[in-house]
């Protein structure tokens, strides 16, 4: 996808004079900044779709006070600023545009981990501290954090509170904002707000906190947070299940369910497909099964048994689920080791995907009723407008967000298909609001998705999201141009 595609914003699209970046820089102090194209290249350009915008500075502050320095400076002055955390967001959210009006604010010197509260079972973080930091400081103490991510190497907690992102354990435990019970803010005109409140209970007003949370950076800069822990687990199970279609998926779901209740904490929907790439194109992945089919289910299921506990309630269920027809097969893995296999393999689908050619990427979610229905008519009809195109579809079906992504026809450049990208998107988007989905349900919207956002919501909304937006952030300085065009 080419970046003058793009819809851009003209709010604080003026060159930053070299005063002003001076004064920064003294701001930042050593170490605390980047310039030049080449040391500021890992903070303008995104993972997907090769995008690099413009920046004359990358600011890298230590501290929410230095933070808040910052920012009331820059809206004293009227200086655009992107906040960013790990940088693997994969809606251009996180990266300046190509005007080089904006500053980047990175968080990631914030990395101290405040305080664990096993009273309150609460982690309380820095945004900079990256995410498996935070599931390996919540194991040390005997508890889970349960936000997974592919990225979780990388991605940092402030972003992934800004995105709202969601992951593989979303039908257990909900998305990133039902894991956050505080924040702390710094506000565009550089005030603070201390919401690290780690009460489950506060009906005091409105609860302010969820503004920031998917606000994509575009309402204030996360600085900190108070999170929710839950006990780790100390009894789990993971299954390779071979379906005939995403209405088997969606039924066996629901038979799993019955039998483990909320013991299923990951029910993920993949397609033949995805797993060929995947094999084919990233080393070290080779097929569960001997037999091919059509889709698969990868699941987990956990709880506070004795070890090896699940397996046998698992294998009831399964076996139930085979001769009732809700499976077709079904393999419940040995070891540790063989499940964190078939994890890495699930991991690696993005990869796949590139190797195969390149995708078009949706992020969508439907009524998990309605996942079969919006699976066959999105395939009908991309297959009708490009004869040849290769489906490809993988997710969180337990909460119904699929991951489809057609892949170019073999005999087309990437390029070609890539000039595509619009009409494909309003295929694929008309049929999601059809089913009264999301064309978005857990990368967000940043720039990528900024146009299909304001064709698809109404007036109404579009007038609420403004309103807040001018609100706490009147003067347009806080990530211009994403989440919502003024």
């Amino acid at each position: 996808m080419k970046a003058t595609t793009l819809t851009a914003s003209t709010s604080a699209a003026a060159t930053i004079a070299q005063v002003h970046l001076d004064a920064l820089k003294t701001m930042a102090g050593p170490g605390g900044f980047f310039e030049g194209e080449a040391d500021t290249l890992a903070y303008r350009q995104s993972w997907r779709y090769g995008y690099t915008g413009k920046t004359p500075l990358v600011l890298r502050p230590k501290s929410t006070a230095e933070v808040a320095a910052i920012v009331t400076y820059c809206a004293a002055h009227h200086i655009g600023i992107v906040p960013q955390g790990g940088n693997t967001g994969l809606t251009f959210a996180g990266q300046p545009r190509e005007t080089n009006s904006e500053i980047v604010i990175s968080t990631e010197r914030m990395t101290t981990i405040r305080n664990v509260d096993l009273g309150n079972e609460t982690i309380t973080v820095d945004a900079g501290v990256v995410l498996q930091q935070i599931q390996e400081a919540a194991a040390s103490k005997q508890r889970l954090f349960p936000l997974s991510l592919g990225a979780q190497g990388s991605c940092r907690i402030g972003g992934n509170i800004s995105t709202n992102a969601g992951g593989v354990q979303v039908l257990r435990y909900g998305n990133t904002r039902n894991l956050v019970l505080g924040l702390e803010v710094v506000l565009p005109d550089g005030r603070i707000w201390d919401g690290l409140r780690g009460l489950r209970k506060d009906n005091t007003g409105y609860d302010l906190k969820q503004l920031f949370i998917g606000g994509e950076g575009t309402l204030g800069i996360i600085t900190a947070a108070v999170l929710k822990l839950f006990p780790l687990p100390t009894a789990s199970e993971t299954a390779w299940i071979a379906v005939d279609s995403p209405a088997t998926s969606v039924a066996l779901l629901g038979r799993l369910r019955e039998r483990m209740g909320d013991a299923i904490s990951a029910f993920e929907l993949i397609r033949r497909s995805i797993v060929d790439f995947t094999i084919k194109g990233v080393p070290g992945n080779e097929d569960p099964m001997r037999e091919v089919h059509p889709w698969y289910v990868l699941m987990d299921v956990s709880g506070q048994g004795a070890p090896g506990s699940l397996h046998e309630p698992l294998s009831e269920a399964l076996a139930s689920a085979l001769e009732d027809g809700l499976a077709v097969d079904a393999i419940i893995c040995g070891s540790s080791q063989q499940s964190r296999k078939l994890w890495k393999m699930r991991e690696d689908m993005a990869e796949g995907q590139r190797a195969a050619g390149g995708s078009i990427a949706h992020d969508i979610s439907v009524p998990v009723s309605d996942i079969a229905a919006f699976v066959a008519e999105a395939d009908a009809a991309v297959e009708k407008a490009y004869p040849g195109v290769r489906h490809c579809c993988f997710g969180h079906v337990g909460d119904g967000n699929l991951h489809y992504n057609p892949v170019r026809p073999v005999d087309w450049t990437q390029d070609r298909f890539m000039q595509e990208y619009s009409a494909i998107n309003r295929i694929v988007h008309d049929i999601v609001v059809a089913h009264r989905g999301s064309i978005s349900a857990e990368h967000g919207i940043g720039r990528i998705r900024l146009a299909e956002n304001q064709h698809y919501k109404s007036d109404v909304e579009l007038d609420m999201l403004r309103a807040v937006k001018r609100a706490l952030d009147p003067a347009g300085i806080m990530n211009p141009g994403k989440l919502v065009e003024m």
